[in-house]
């Protein structure tokens, strides 16, 4: 609550004092919308898809084998003697305990690369997003957030940072 309130009050105060000085422009940029539309973001997010979809085809592969396994366990469980019966079972929970512990090493495998990505691209965005102020002659430029209670939508400067940032890439 107390961070909400200085976050209100900062907020407030950033507009008065900007409108204060002459000319002032203060701008917002919208990260999630550079994320997803620029060619750096396009590209993190097609190699996360390809990571993906081979941790999915080791999940299926790994799915088949425990589905085997338990169907010998069903099937043979009553003829086994009970030394090879429990072998068995031991197999089938140890392969249990491997196929949860890569599901959650594939969770958080992916969750790293994808913090990796976007923290990269988002430090990269920042830097354009300076640049393009300084030349533009920008007072401030916020990020586009659900803190920001009104902004003129002529502040937006998303498109211009995005176009920067894709230039920037190519060079």
């Amino acid at each position: 609550m107390k961070r909400f309130i200085l976050a209100f009050f900062l907020m407030a105060a950033v507009p008065c004092a900007a409108s204060a000085a002459e000319g002032a422009k203060v701008g917002s940029v919208d990260i999630q919308k550079v994320l997803l539309m620029s060619e750096a973001g396009k590209e993190a997010k097609e190699q996360l898809s390809q990571k993906a979809a081979k941790y999915e085809a080791e999940k299926t592969s790994k799915e088949d084998e425990l589905k085997r396994l338990k169907g010998e366990l069903e099937k043979q469980g009553l003829v086994l003697s009970e030394s090879a019966r429990g072998a068995k079972e031991r197999d089938y929970q140890q392969r249990l305990k491997e196929y949860q512990r890569f599901l959650k090493d594939a969770q958080d495998d992916l969750q790293a690369k994808n913090d990796e990505f976007t923290g990269k691209i988002v430090d990269e965005v920042v830097r354009v997003a300076q640049a393009y102020g300084r030349q533009n002659g920008y007072t401030a430029i916020f990020v586009k957030s659900e803190s920001i209670i009104y902004l003129d939508p002529s502040a937006d400067v998303t498109e211009e940072v995005l176009k920067s940032f894709n230039a920037a890439r190519k060079k």
